[in-house]
C-alpha cells in the first residue's frame, strides 16, 4: 500500500502547488505508515521533491503529453495508481487538478473529496474536512471505499520541508488515444500566476479607465504579487479575461487579497472567499466588500495606492 501525489509543473518546472500537494502527503503517509509515491509529467527539476518527504518519483516523460489533456492525464496518475497499490491519490485543487479527478476516480472506482482544507481526522474509514458553500463553511465527509481520492485545497496546508532521498524511476506507459486536439496554447509570460500568488492585487471601475492600471501592476510587482480584476472590468475589456477572479472566474485562494476600486458583488466575494487576509481600499464606505473585508480604507484609490507603493518600497530598501 501507499500514498500516490501528483505534483504538477509548468513547462517542465514544478509549480508550488506541488510541493504543498507533497507536503500534505508526507503527513498523511506519516499517518498511514505508508510510504509515499510522486508522479510527475515531463517535468524537469523532480529532485525539489526530495525537500518534501517524498520516498519514491515516477517520472512519465512522454512528448504527446506536452499539452495537457485531462483524460490522458488522468490516465497516467490511474496507472501509475494501479501499479504502486495505492489506495489514496492526493491531486490538488487547480483547474487541472479538478479537471482530472472525477476522471481518476471513474477509472480506479474510487471515492473522491474535493476542497479538502487539512489531513484527516480518521483514516479508517477516510474522514476529511472540505470547505463548501463557496468557502462560507465546512463539511465533514466520509470516504468508505477501498480507493480514495483527495483534491487538496490551494494555500490551505503550506508547505513544509522534510528532506528524504527518494527513488527516482521512469515509467512508460500504453495510453489512449485523447479524443480532444489541442491545436495551440497562449499563455501570459514574464507575470505572477493567480493560481499560485501569495499575494493578489485586483482591480475594478473604481480606476476609471485601462490607463490607470499601472496603479494596480506597481504595487504588484512591488509586492511580487499576482494582478486581477473584478468581471466587468473584463467585460468590458479594459484587461483580459484570463485576470477575471470571482465566482464565474477565477477562483482566488491567497494569503493576501487587496481589492482597489471593487464594490464587492456577490459573485465576485463568493471566488476569492477562500483568500486569508481581504484587504479593501474604495472611497465608498457602504461598498459590500467592507463587510466581507479584514481590512479597509476609505479613500481615493489615486492618492492611497501611489503612497501605499512609496511605503512598501521605502520599506524593503530598508530591509534588503
Amino acid at each position: 500500500m501507499s500514498v500516490l501525489i501528483f505534483a504538477e509543473a509548468e513547462k517542465g518546472t514544478l509549480k508550488k502547488v506541488g510541493f504543498e500537494v507533497a507536503s500534505y502527503g508526507r503527513a498523511l503517509a506519516d499517518l498511514r505508515c505508508e510510504p509515499l509515491i510522486a508522479v510527475t509529467i515531463n517535468t524537469n527539476n523532480v529532485d525539489a521533491l526530495a525537500q518534501y518527504g517524498v520516498d519514491q518519483i515516477v517520472q512519465i516523460q512522454d512528448d504527446s503529453l506536452d499539452i495537457f489533456s485531462a483524460q490522458r492525464y488522468a490516465q497516467v496518475i490511474a496507472q501509475v495508481a494501479q501499479q504502486k497499490a495505492a489506495k489514496l491519490v492526493v491531486l490538488s485543487s487547480t483547474a487541472d487538478g479538478r479537471y482530472m479527478a472525477p476522471l481518476v476516480s471513474v477509472i480506479l472506482d474510487a471515492g473522491y473529496a474535493s476542497n479538502v482544507v487539512a489531513l484527516p481526522s480518521a483514516t479508517a474509514p477516510l474522514e476529511v474536512k472540505r470547505s463548501c458553500f463557496t468557502n462560507k463553511a465546512f463539511s465533514h465527509t466520509t470516504l468508505s471505499g477501498e480507493t480514495n481520492i483527495i483534491g487538496l485545497a490551494n494555500n490551505s496546508f503550506g508547505l513544509h520541508e522534510k528532506p528524504s532521498q527518494p527513488v527516482i524511476e521512469t515509467l512508460e506507459l500504453t495510453l489512449d488515444p485523447d479524443p480532444v486536439q489541442s491545436t495551440s496554447v497562449e499563455k501570459v509570460t514574464g507575470k505572477v500566476a493567480i493560481a499560485d500568488a501569495d499575494i493578489v492585487i485586483s482591480g475594478g471601475r473604481g480606476l476609471k479607465g485601462p490607463e490607470n492600471w499601472h496603479l494596480i501592476e506597481d504595487l504588484a510587482e512591488t509586492l511580487g504579487a499576482a494582478t486581477a480584476c473584478s468581471k466587468p472590468v473584463s467585460d468590458m475589456g479594459w484587461r483580459p479575461h484570463s485576470e477575471h477572479v470571482g465566482q464565474t472566474g477565477k477562483p482566488v485562494a491567497s494569503n493576501l487579497y487587496i481589492a482597489i476600486g471593487v464594490s464587492g458583488a456577490i459573485q465576485h466575494l463568493a471566488g476569492i472567499n477562500a483568500s486569508k487576509v481581504k484587504v479593501v481600499i474604495n472611497n465608498d464606505p457602504e461598498a459590500p466588500f467592507f463587510k466581507a473585508a479584514d481590512y479597509g480604507v476609505v479613500g481615493d484609490a489615486f492618492k492611497v495606492v501611489p503612497e501605499l507603493t512609496e511605503k512598501l518600497k521605502a520599506f524593503k530598501s530598508q530591509t534588503h
